[in-house]
């Protein structure tokens, strides 16, 4: 897999809601021992653990989604689509060096799936890198 310093090495990436971001960063990174990797704006952030990597985005739900990364994106969503699978978002490219879709599975819990297509750095597009 490419590696892109806009997103974590890991494989599956937990995305977890919070009413405030900064709040959460400074509680898990304090009692969980999590580092912050990256802070995008006020309302995401990467905070990572050995290997481990986790999303911390702005939401009212305090509800949890999963990102993983995949090989080739189009493939993965034309196979979910035939599949009958709900799509939320078609692939679409980002500025952070992402191709994306958004599914949702049967219990309503959202997947992004996702293919590096560029190794983005994120002052390039408004992030805040603060350990690579």
């Amino acid at each position: 897999m490419r590696r892109n310093r806009s997103i974590p090495d890991s494989v599956i990436i937990p995305e977890l809601t919070y009413r405030d971001v900064r709040e959460a960063v400074d509680w898990l990174c304090r009692v969980f021992g999590f580092r912050e990797r990256l802070q995008i704006g006020t309302h995401r952030s990467q905070l990572v653990s050995g290997d481990a990597a986790i999303v911390v985005k702005e939401g009212d739900n305090r509800g949890a989604s999963i990102l993983m990364r995949v090989a080739d994106v189009d493939r993965h969503h034309a196979h979910s689509k035939e599949s009958g699978a709900k799509i939320l978002n078609p692939p679409a490219d980002h500025a952070y060096g992402e191709r994306q879709y958004v599914v949702e599975d049967i219990g309503g819990h959202r997947w992004t799936f996702s293919q590096t297509i560029a190794d983005s750095h994120p002052r390039d597009w408004g992030g805040v890198l603060l350990e690579d």
